[in-house]
Protein backbone atom coordinates (compact mmCIF):
# COMPACT_ATOMS: atom_id res chain seq x y z
CA UNK A 1 0.00 0.00 0.00
CA UNK A 2 0.86 3.50 -0.67
CA UNK A 3 1.74 5.52 2.42
CA UNK A 4 1.85 8.98 2.84
CA UNK A 5 0.67 11.41 -0.26
CA UNK A 6 2.00 8.61 -2.82
CA UNK A 7 -0.71 7.13 -4.11
CA UNK A 8 -0.77 3.51 -6.33
CA UNK A 9 -0.94 3.50 -9.80
CA UNK A 10 -2.96 1.11 -10.99
CA UNK A 11 -3.74 2.43 -14.46
CA UNK A 12 -3.44 -0.13 -17.07
CA UNK A 13 -3.43 -2.98 -14.64
CA UNK A 14 -5.71 -5.76 -15.91
CA UNK A 15 -7.94 -6.81 -13.31
CA UNK A 16 -7.12 -10.34 -13.18
CA UNK A 17 -3.93 -9.62 -12.49
CA UNK A 18 -5.24 -7.34 -9.48
CA UNK A 19 -7.22 -10.32 -8.00
CA UNK A 20 -5.03 -12.33 -8.23
CA UNK A 21 -2.42 -10.59 -6.10
CA UNK A 22 -5.01 -9.50 -3.92
CA UNK A 23 -6.19 -13.15 -3.71
CA UNK A 24 -2.37 -14.49 -3.09
CA UNK A 25 -2.12 -11.39 0.00
CA UNK A 26 -5.19 -12.89 1.49
CA UNK A 27 -3.96 -16.04 1.32
CA UNK A 28 -3.20 -18.08 4.33
CA UNK A 29 0.60 -18.95 4.32
CA UNK A 30 1.49 -22.23 5.92
CA UNK A 31 3.68 -20.39 8.86
CA UNK A 32 0.17 -18.58 9.98
CA UNK A 33 -2.20 -21.82 9.59
CA UNK A 34 -2.26 -22.72 13.58
CA UNK A 35 -2.72 -19.48 14.12
CA UNK A 36 -5.42 -17.71 11.56
CA UNK A 37 -7.08 -20.74 10.62
CA UNK A 38 -10.49 -20.08 12.42
CA UNK A 39 -10.00 -16.81 12.28
CA UNK A 40 -13.84 -15.85 10.20
CA UNK A 41 -12.99 -12.10 9.13
CA UNK A 42 -9.70 -13.72 7.59
CA UNK A 43 -11.23 -16.63 6.40
CA UNK A 44 -14.31 -15.07 4.90
CA UNK A 45 -11.39 -12.39 2.76
CA UNK A 46 -9.57 -15.10 1.52
CA UNK A 47 -12.51 -16.92 0.30
CA UNK A 48 -14.23 -13.84 -1.37
CA UNK A 49 -10.67 -12.83 -3.30
CA UNK A 50 -10.30 -16.37 -5.10
CA UNK A 51 -14.41 -16.19 -5.98
CA UNK A 52 -13.59 -12.83 -7.64
CA UNK A 53 -10.43 -14.79 -9.29
CA UNK A 54 -12.85 -17.35 -10.53
CA UNK A 55 -15.54 -14.56 -11.30
CA UNK A 56 -12.88 -12.42 -13.94
CA UNK A 57 -11.67 -16.16 -15.18
CA UNK A 58 -15.18 -16.44 -16.72
CA UNK A 59 -15.61 -19.46 -14.29
CA UNK A 60 -18.84 -19.00 -11.84
CA UNK A 61 -19.03 -22.36 -10.91
CA UNK A 62 -16.07 -22.42 -9.16
CA UNK A 63 -16.58 -19.14 -7.71
CA UNK A 64 -19.73 -19.72 -6.26
CA UNK A 65 -18.92 -22.21 -4.05
CA UNK A 66 -15.94 -19.60 -2.33
CA UNK A 67 -18.51 -17.33 -2.28
CA UNK A 68 -21.19 -19.81 0.04
CA UNK A 69 -17.90 -20.66 1.95
CA UNK A 70 -17.30 -17.16 2.99
CA UNK A 71 -21.16 -16.48 3.49
CA UNK A 72 -20.64 -19.51 5.95
CA UNK A 73 -17.61 -17.87 7.87
CA UNK A 74 -19.62 -15.04 8.30
CA UNK A 75 -22.75 -15.97 9.48
CA UNK A 76 -21.00 -18.64 11.64
CA UNK A 77 -22.31 -21.66 9.98
CA UNK A 78 -19.26 -23.67 9.22
CA UNK A 79 -15.96 -23.56 11.35
CA UNK A 80 -12.59 -25.11 10.77
CA UNK A 81 -11.75 -28.43 10.65
CA UNK A 82 -9.21 -30.17 12.89
CA UNK A 83 -5.52 -30.23 11.96
CA UNK A 84 -4.78 -33.39 9.97
CA UNK A 85 -1.83 -33.71 11.50
CA UNK A 86 -2.45 -32.12 15.39
CA UNK A 87 -0.88 -34.26 18.01
CA UNK A 88 1.57 -36.05 15.57
CA UNK A 89 5.35 -35.97 16.85
CA UNK A 90 8.17 -36.64 14.24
Amino acid sequence: MAAGNETLDLQGTDSLELAQTLAKQLAIGPMDWHQLNSNRQIRAKEQVAAALVYLLNDNPEEALPRLEQAVGWLNRSIKAPPCPTHGERH
